[in-house]
């Protein structure tokens, strides 16, 4: 029987902390809340991720031709690190808030270059776009911050995770770098 796609449920690919990075990100969220007086809530721990790939509502046929692509990328883990936080443009009320790098984690950048390659192969160029500003994201609010220095956050990259977001996030499939 076919699962009908619900157009609630958004698909994605991340590269997600561990748990003590998490926590530590979690931890400066809210000191940062506190500082700029924002009202939204910190993204939970367990939800913080750099998103590689947006892949929408998806059938099952589609979810298993990403997963069967992201079979074949082979790299070594990475380490990635983010050292400022800013908010980005939102929808109004609604701006993210994020930590980001100086320079863009670039091992980060050829290993989303290396999956949008792997999911064009197999027939999903739309979903592997060319746009990306690797970032996690803190919170979302109304409020405005100017970009400014943290004290780095780093952490290794060990795997791929395929997340599916609909009342909480579910990490479906893994994929070890090692």
């Amino acid at each position: 029987m076919k699962r009908s796609v619900n157009i609630d449920e958004r698909w994605f690919l991340a590269a997600v902390p561990d748990g003590a990075v998490a926590a530590r990100i979690y931890r400066l969220a809210r000191t940062l809340k506190r500082a700029h007086n924002f009202t939204g809530k910190p993204i939970a721990s367990d939800r913080l991720h750099i998103s590689l790939f947006f892949l929408g509502g998806l059938p099952d046929p589609i979810v298993q031709m990403a997963c069967e692509a992201l079979t074949g990328v082979r790299t070594q883990p990475f380490d990635v690190s983010f050292d400022r936080v800013v908010s980005f443009r939102g929808k109004p009320g609604s701006r993210p808030f994020v930590l980001v790098g100086r320079e863009g984690p670039s091992q980060l950048k050829s290993f989303r270059q290396m999956l949008g390659d792997a999911l064009t192969r197999r027939g999903l160029r739309r979903r592997a776009n060319a746009n990306f500003t690797p970032h996690v994201t803190l919170l979302y609010d109304a409020r405005h911050a100017e970009e400014y220095p943290i004290e780095p956050i780093s952490w290794t990259v060990n795997e791929l995770v395929l997340v599916r977001s609909q009342n909480g996030h579910h990490h479906v499939a893994r994929w070890s770098l090692r």
